[in-house]
């Protein structure tokens, strides 16, 4: 064989030129501890959040051989730690209320104006809809805009790798070395260990870009991935975060216009009553 190609290479073989990647000039260099300190304190610094942003939903993949792409919405976003959350979508051009979606943490309520319906559930899925979107629960915006952060019970493991990525600015694939922080726990009895959590940080800055949860079964069930990260206020945030649910196939895109971080909310920001003339559908 090492005798046979070379002897075809003049009239069966093509080559093709490929952009190299540029590597970054400066690369910072971290232990596990450092990192699950930059966690920790991010998430520690932040109580209360409110957001403008620009919504857009995917639904479907290979497995229901189509893909739903919907039109970009405007919405706000209203978050209190530990659990509080009120999400506002507004219909494009009228901007009317699309949706409303209100949560204490144990029980959310969601109400549809332009279908006359109302869902009402608790915080976690027990019984699976064939709608992928209605399996989407209010912890889904919790756990993606705010990583959590790591307790001392969990064991923490750090590998290296690098990424290849496009930067549509220099119009330049860019090269750059990353931090892979896997968060690990044990199982009940303690003997097994099981894969919690892996947030990948970049090298160049030390900042997330992507945080992958798994489920029990060893999937991942949220993938979270962070755009360029830009300054609200004196708070560095990306400005793009995609939420994606690979086994339910759909994904979230938030476009961040405006953050405000800490600002005092009160109870009735997030008190959504729901018309008495709207049917009420019960989610388990």
């Amino acid at each position: 064989m090492a005798l046979i190609f070379p002897a075809l290479t003049g009239c069966l073989s093509h080559t093709r030129k490929l952009q190299v990647p540029k590597p970054p000039s400066i690369v910072l260099a971290a232990k596990a501890d450092d990192l699950v300190d930059r966690v920790n304190a991010q998430f520690a610094s932040i109580q209360t959040l409110t957001a403008t942003v620009e919504m857009q939903a995917q639904v479907g993949g290979a497995r229901k051989g189509a893909v739903t792409d919907y039109t970009s919405f405007r919405g706000y976003i209203l978050m209190e730690k530990p659990a509080k959350l009120r999400v506002l979508g507004l219909v494009p051009v009228l901007h009317t209320h699309a949706f409303d979606l209100a949560s204490d943490g144990k029980i959310f309520k969601l109400v549809i104006p332009l279908k006359s319906k109302a869902i009402v559930g608790t915080t976690k899925v027990t019984k699976k809809s064939k709608n992928a979107l209605e399996n989407m629960r209010p912890s889904l915006f919790f756990d993606s805009l705010l990583i959590h952060d790591i307790s001392p019970d969990e064991l923490v493991f750090v590998t290296g790798e690098s990424r290849i990525y496009p930067d549509p600015e220099r119009k330049q694939l860019l090269e750059e070395p990353v931090y892979d922080l896997d968060i690990v726990e044990r199982k009940a009895g303690g003997k097994d260990l099981m894969l919690k959590r892996v947030i990948r940080f970049g090298r160049v800055d030390l900042m997330p870009f992507e945080q992958d949860i798994y489920d029990q079964d060893g999937n991942i069930e949220t993938q979270t991935l962070y755009g360029k990260y830009q300054t609200f206020g004196t708070t560095r945030f990306p400005g793009v975060v995609t939420i994606r649910r690979p086994l339910e196939e759909y994904q979230i895109t938030l476009t961040i216009e405006k953050l405000t971080l800490n600002q005092t909310l009160t109870e009735d920001q997030f008190e959504l009553k729901i018309p008495e003339n709207i049917p009420i559908q019960q989610l388990e």
